[in-house]
């Protein structure tokens, strides 16, 4: 596996969201951020770094609230794993997905330009280099990555559609797709969130569809929302098993 960046990414910057209290993931949250749970023998957004430094994306902005201290003392500025990071700092109580990503473009965290979108509680070997590479159509407020419904969430958030996400399965027989939690996103699609004030992304993202400017693929690799201690344990098998060799961020890659 390559840990040559590709010098020909549309985007440059990403987010991990790193800011909830993993109230489901307790008793092992209480005194450590779920970020810094350790997977595969490594803290969790660890490999997300290692993934997007792979491919390319060194500029990481990070927001944090529960237990900040330690996941900033443990990361630092990112240099030791070849990144640069950007904090977003909120208070006790989390500003949810848009009204954290509201905060850090108003703090100059992120740069006013499109950026990857990581829910740092997920754990996903997808290749970030074409994630980096997939620039947003003209007018395009979002791209988005989809994957087969877990057993935990069977319902699903979104269908695909000719290359688009919707609410909708007008297509008989057509069912929703889970949202992993990964995306590329426009600055526009929060610009009607008031920086400081809590604002979930769903309705944003909604309303983007209804005006055909959300688009979306499937990912088909290997997906895991690692919420809760059971979910860990699978996937801390998954990956002594040796399930990790398509993941770009396992530290000897």
């Amino acid at each position: 596996m390559s840990n040559t960046p590709s010098n020909q990414n549309a985007i440059t910057q990403a987010i991990i969201l790193s800011a909830g209290k993993g109230t489901r993931m307790r008793p092992l949250t209480l005194d450590t951020p779920k970020p810094l749970i350790e997977v595969g023998g490594q803290p969790l957004i660890v490999w997300h770094i290692n993934a997007l430094k792979s491919a390319g994306i060194t500029d990481i902005t990070i927001n944090t609230s529960w237990l900040s201290d330690k996941l900033m003392d443990a990361l630092g500025d990112g240099s030791e794993n070849g990144v640069s990071i950007r904090w977003s700092v909120e208070d006790d109580e989390p500003l949810e997905t848009a009204g954290g990503i509201a905060k850090a473009l108003a703090d100059g965290k992120l740069d006013d330009a499109p950026f990857v979108v990581v829910n740092g509680d997920v754990w996903c070997d997808i290749d970030f280099s074409k994630v980096a590479s997939r620039e947003l159509d003209t007018g395009n407020l979002a791209h988005l990555y989809l994957v087969d419904n877990p057993e935990h969430h069977p319902n699903g958030d979104f269908a695909l559609q000719n290359g688009m996400a919707t609410e909708d399965t007008v297509l008989e027989g057509q069912d929703k797709l889970t949202f992993a939690g990964i995306s590329v996103l426009s600055p526009k699609l929060v610009e009607s969130v008031i920086a400081g004030q809590p604002a979930p992304l769903a309705p944003l993202l909604k309303k983007g569809m209804m005006k055909l400017k959300v688009s979306a693929e499937k990912f088909d690799g290997t997906w895991v929302d690692v919420g809760t201690p059971e979910r860990l344990e699978k996937i801390n098998e998954f990956i002594n098993n040796g399930g990790a060799t398509q993941h770009h961020g396992k530290a000897s890659s």
